[in-house]
C-alpha cells in the first residue's frame, strides 16, 4: 500500500482570494499557511491576489462576479471543469461551488436555513433586484442538494458550530461526516492598544465594523445613542450612508455618529475603540467580531452563529437582543465602569487566542492526511 503523503497536493476551489472581505482573506491565510506547510496547492477562482509561489498554482475561472444569477451557474460549470481536467489531488471547495466529488467542502453559509433565506433578502426594493434575490436563492439550494450529499462530498466542514447544526438539521444523511473547524482571526495584527486609565461616565467609544447595515443592526445601534448621552459612534463599512445619517438626525445624535467609510486596515479602528456592538440579525461565523475581540474590545452581540463561540455573557461581553433599549442599557453599564470594560476586553482578547490561524491550518492539514490515509485504506 502506498504511503499517504505527509503534505499532500491539494486543489482549492473558491470565488475569490484577496485582501478584503472576511471569507476571502480568510482563505488568502489558509492558502499562505499550506504553502508554508510545505503542500503544492492548485487555486481554482476567478480571482486570486496571491504572491508568486513556487508551491502555487491558480487557474482562473474567466466570467463576472456579477448579477450573481448569472455569474454562480457560469462559475459552477467552468470552476468544475477546470477542477475536473487540471486539479491534482484532494479537491477542497468552499461552499457548494463545483459539481465534483469533493474530499472537503468548507461551508461559510447554509443557504437552507430559515436565517440564511432572511439575511440573503435582495440588497435594493426594486422588482430586478428582488427578482435576482429569488433565483439565487434557488440556485444556491440547488446545489446545495446536488453538492451535499455522501456522493459527493467526503467531508462537510462548518466554520462555526451554528453553520454545522444547520448543516446537520437539513442535510441528516452527512451528519457523521459533518465538523467544525472555527476561521481564524490574527492575533498578532489584531492586538490591544495602551489604553490610560478611563474615569466613570466618561465618553465611550463605540465600534461596528461591516456592511449589510440593516441586518447587521446599525439603525438599533443609532437608536441605542440616543439612551446614552456621551457615547460616541464609529461606523466602518460601506452601506446608505445618507439614509442612516437621516436617522441619526432624527434620533438627535447626529454629531455622535462618525461614517469612516472603507478601509483596507481596521486595526487603527478597534484600538482606538472602547467597546465593539453588532446587534446583527445573521452571521456565518462574524470575523469582525473575533479580530474585535482579539483587540481587547468588550463585545456586545446577538447569540448568532459562531458569536455564540466566542461570547461568554457577562465575561468577555454581552449577548444583546435586537433593541436599543437592551443595547443602551449595556452601553451605559461599560460607560459607567472602565475597571470592568477592562476585564471584559481583557477576556475577550483570552479568548479570542484560541481561534489563531497555526490552528487552524493544522486543523484542514490533519483532515487532509485522514481523509488520503482513508482513501489508501479503502483501496488496500
Amino acid at each position: 500500500m502506498p504511503e499517504a503523503s505527509a503534505a499532500p497536493e491539494i486543489t482549492l476551489v473558491a470565488n475569490d482570494i484577496r485582501a478584503e472581505g472576511g471569507m476571502e482573506r480568510q482563505l488568502t491565510v489558509l492558502v499562505t499557511g499550506l504553502l508554508d506547510a510545505g503542500h503544492r496547492v492548485t487555486v481554482v477562482s476567478r480571482t486570486c491576489e496571491l504572491p508568486p509561489h513556487p508551491q502555487l498554482r491558480w487557474l482562473r475561472v474567466p466570467g463576472p462576479s456579477r448579477p450573481f444569477a448569472l455569474a454562480y451557474p457560469l462559475f459552477l460549470l467552468l470552476a468544475s471543469a477546470l477542477a475536473g481536467l487540471r486539479g491534482r489531488g484532494p479537491l477542497h471547495s468552499t461552499g457548494a461551488i463545483v459539481l465534483n466529488r469533493t474530499a472537503v467542502c468548507t461551508v461559510h453559509f447554509c443557504h437552507h436555513a430559515p436565517q440564511a433565506s432572511s439575511a440573503s433578502r435582495a440588497s435594493r426594493p426594486t422588482a430586478a433586484y428582488r427578482a435576482n434575490a429569488w433565483v439565487v436563492r434557488w440556485i444556491s439550494r440547488l446545489a446545495e442538494r446536488w453538492c451535499y450529499r455522501p456522493g459527493r462530498a467526503t467531508r462537510l466542514i462548518g466554520v462555526s458550530g451554528g453553520i454545522a447544526r444547520e448543516l446537520g438539521e437539513h442535510f441528516p444523511r452527512m451528519r457523521e461526516r459533518i465538523a467544525v473547524i472555527p476561521n481564524g482571526v490574527d492575533t498578532e495584527h489584531f492586538s490591544p492598544a495602551p489604553r490610560p486609565a478611563a474615569g466613570a461616565g466618561e465618553a465611550l467609544r463605540v465600534l461596528f465594523v461591516g456592511g449589510d447595515w440593516e441586518r447587521k443592526g446599525l439603525p438599533i445601534l443609532i437608536a441605542a445613542l440616543a439612551e446614552c448621552p456621551g457615547a460616541e459612534l464609529d461606523v466602518v463599512g460601506a452601506g446608505d450612508v445618507e439614509g442612516h445619517r437621516r436617522l441619526a438626525g432624527r434620533h438627535g445624535v447626529e454629531e455622535r455618529v462618525h461614517f469612516r467609510g472603507t478601509t483596507a486596515d481596521t486595526a487603527p479602528a478597534y484600538r482606538a475603540a472602547d467597546v465593539f456592538a453588532l446587534p446583527t440579525a445573521y452571521e456565518s461565523f462574524s470575523l469582525v467580531t473575533y479580530e474585535a475581540a482579539a483587540s481587547g474590545l468588550p463585545l456586545l452581540a446577538t447569540r448568532v452563529n459562531g458569536i455564540e463561540d466566542l461570547v461568554r455573557d457577562g465575561v468577555n461581553g454581552w449577548f444583546v437582543e435586537r433593541s436599543a433599549a437592551d443595547v443602551a442599557a449595556r452601553l451605559r453599564a461599560l460607560q459607567a465602569d472602565p475597571e470592568l470594560r477592562h476585564q471584559m476586553g481583557t477576556a475577550a482578547r483570552r479568548a479570542s487566542l484560541g481561534f489563531s490561524w497555526r490552528r487552524v491550518v493544522e486543523a484542514y492539514r490533519e483532515l487532509y492526511s485522514e481523509i488520503e490515509e482513508e482513501r489508501w485504506t479503502s483501496q488496500a
